[in-house]
């Protein structure tokens, strides 16, 4: 099968790679695609190195699927012309999340939404998709009337620049560009995008208004607030869970070791606990410090922990690939003989 990685040579289209080739995808070739500036480069994918393209030229090879990572002003200006051409696309940035005419897909929350007219397919927020990862099977089990999340978030969902402020500050180098707009080694910015006219920023806002999409429940109530940090493995939540029904904590515990991509961590006695540093390079969601909330009933408190460039990003796109090629979404003209 063809496939384009759209902004192969940025922190998640090379992670993107990584995914497709530790996931065994069936690439039978390769496109990678990039900004002008970068056509020409090369990129590695099973040992072997790759050329980028332009969108034009990736557009003409006729791809199957196109996983896009190159920001959301490129999805908007060019997924159009991909998913035009019947390549179905699965794009990384906000462009597309709150479209109503677009899915927002987390593989084992809602898949079973996607359709073969399905030309642009969401891939959600990163702080949203572990969340709900861990959320779903226990609405189905409780009903969740009310989440408060506050997030612990790596420089690493900012961007490579993010990366090299954080270690530059750390040298005690003074002249690296600016990401943000404080020091981030050894401080806390409680600012993860634009603040909005409601004083939530926009990051808090896309964990309200994604959580309701991809659960398709509107009446769960939703609230957060996001904080960068001074790490590079995953993003780490608190999440308070508040339900219609009371739950049994051996069952949680219980649904949750049985949930698909959840890991359970949760023995805090021997300080065994969901961490950033072990959940990096990992594909899965791990879960822990799981107790009942006892200022208030039905009430529930865990701490959620993923990589963010992996099931936060890469891997939650190529698993909606996997998706589309097991049940047969893709359009057959589009795959090589």
């Amino acid at each position: 099968m063809k496939i384009a990685v759209v902004g192969a040579t940025g922190l998640v289209g090379g992670e993107i790679l990584k995914v497709l080739e530790e996931r065994n995808f069936p690439v039978t070739e390769l496109i990678p695609v990039a900004s002008e500036r970068s056509v020409g480069k090369q990129v590695e994918f099973k040992g072997k190195p790759y050329t980028v393209v332009s969108f034009e030229d990736a557009i003409a090879a006729k791809p199957a699927i196109a996983i896009f990572s190159a920001g959301g002003s490129t999805s908007l200006a060019l997924a159009p012309k991909f998913a035009e051409a019947g390549i179905v696309v699965v794009d990384n940035s906000s462009a597309w999340r709150m479209d109503p005419t677009k899915k927002l897909v987390v593989p084992e929350v809602n898949a079973d939404v996607l359709t073969a007219a399905d030309k642009i397919i969401a891939n959600p927020n990163c702080s949203t998709i572990q969340m709900v990862v861990a959320l779903k099977p226990l609405h189905d089990r409780y009903t969740i009337k009310r989440v408060v999340v506050s997030t612990y978030q790596s420089v690493t969902g900012t961007g490579k620049a993010a990366v090299d402020q954080l270690f530059a500050e750390r040298k005690g180098e003074k002249e690296t560009p600016k990401v943000y707009p404080h020091p981030i080694d050894l401080n806390v910015l409680p600012h993860i995008d634009v603040f909005l006219d409601n004083g939530y920023t926009k990051e808090e806002m896309k964990m309200v208004n994604e959580t309701k999409k991809i659960m398709g429940d509107d009446s769960i109530q939703v609230t957060a607030t996001t904080v960068r940090i001074p790490t590079i493995g995953g993003h780490s939540e608190a999440v308070n869970i508040e339900f219609e029904n009371e739950f049994e904590l051996n069952e949680v515990v219980e649904i949750l070791t049985n949930a698909e991509g959840v890991i359970v961590q949760d023995d805090p006695q021997n300080k065994v606990y969901p961490m950033p540093l072990t959940a990096h390079g990992k594909d899965e969601v791990f879960v822990g410090r799981i107790r009942r909330d006892e200022s208030q009933p039905k009430t529930l408190n865990m701490w959620i922990v993923a990589d963010n460039l992996r099931k936060g990003a890469a891997t939650n796109a190529v698993q909606i690939a996997e998706y589309l090629l097991k049940h047969s979404l893709v359009e057959s003209e589009a795959i090589t003989a």
